[in-house]
């Protein structure tokens, strides 16, 4: 049976993202990331970002072994009072099994990408991980992705958004309680998914060149807005910056936070 902290964390996560505010999660990829986000004001909920979790431990995106995605994701869990939603790939071999394995963790939502494969298979696994979740007792917040357009080579991009539309209404009848489409960016490729999913199921990433900003994001009709990797390269790029200056003046900045 869950813990009915963690029952009550799934409902809280399900309720943010059935609100009419965009949820916005600030993807992070350990403990301390977890915990440094999770104490920012207006953090409600967390959201692990896979492809820092396997720079973490030396792969490269999508590559990591299931063992050690659980490993880095419970590490998150554990650091962290708010809902946890996980980046797990695409589910693995057994994608009910990965679902089971991590709501057994403590998490209470995830992403699984489709990586395009053929229709009925994506929607099939998309159906098996919401039968797991069910099993479980737990209102699980799959943000079921598709690659339709992250992966849609060179045909035309209304193509990949009738696509995206097409896989995202069934993974939705599947149970899947929102759609995650990277490469959604600009308005022209935002507005005809959300009129074709409906307001509220669509999740998006931001931060990159050319995204919008979460408030228009809002007003079309997104549900959540995430930053995967983005954050992890920030902090990385602060301690590249740091290690330059340490090597010149040999200083730490003079308003570097004291250690607890």
């Amino acid at each position: 049976m869950i813990a009915a902290s963690q029952s009550d964390r799934a409902e809280q996560l399900k309720a943010l993202h059935e609100a009419p505010e965009i949820l916005r999660v600030v993807n992070v990829w350990d403990a301390i990331s977890a915990a440094t986000v999770a104490a920012v004001p207006g953090t409600k909920a967390i959201a692990t970002a896979g492809h820092s979790i396997a720079a973490m431990y030396g792969f490269a995106d999508g590559t990591m072994p299931l063992e050690l995605a659980l490993a880095g994701v419970k590490t998150v869990v554990d650091a962290v009072d708010l809902p946890v939603t996980a980046d797990l790939d695409d589910g693995y071999d057994n994608p009910a099994e990965t679902i089971r394995r991590a709501i057994g963790l403590g998490v209470v939502g995830a992403n699984v990408e489709d990586r395009l494969r053929p229709f009925d298979e994506a929607v099939a696994r998309v159906r098996a991980i919401m039968g797991a979740a069910n099993d479980e007792g737990i209102a699980f917040q799959l943000n079921a992705r598709t690659d339709a357009i992250f992966m849609g080579g060179g045909r035309p991009v209304t193509d990949s958004i009738d696509d995206a539309i097409a896989r995202g209404r069934a993974f939705l009848d599947a149970g899947a309680a929102l759609v995650f489409v990277p490469g959604a960016r600009t308005r022209e490729v935002i507005e005809p998914l959300v009129n074709g999913l409906g307001r509220g199921k669509l999740s998006v990433g931001g931060g990159a060149p050319g995204a919008l900003p979460a408030a228009e994001m809002q007003e079309l009709g997104v549900a959540r807005v995430s930053y995967g990797p983005f954050t992890q390269r920030v902090a990385l790029r602060a301690l590249r910056d740091l290690a330059i200056d340490l090597y010149g003046t040999g200083v730490v900045p003079a308003d570097t936070p004291p250690l607890n």
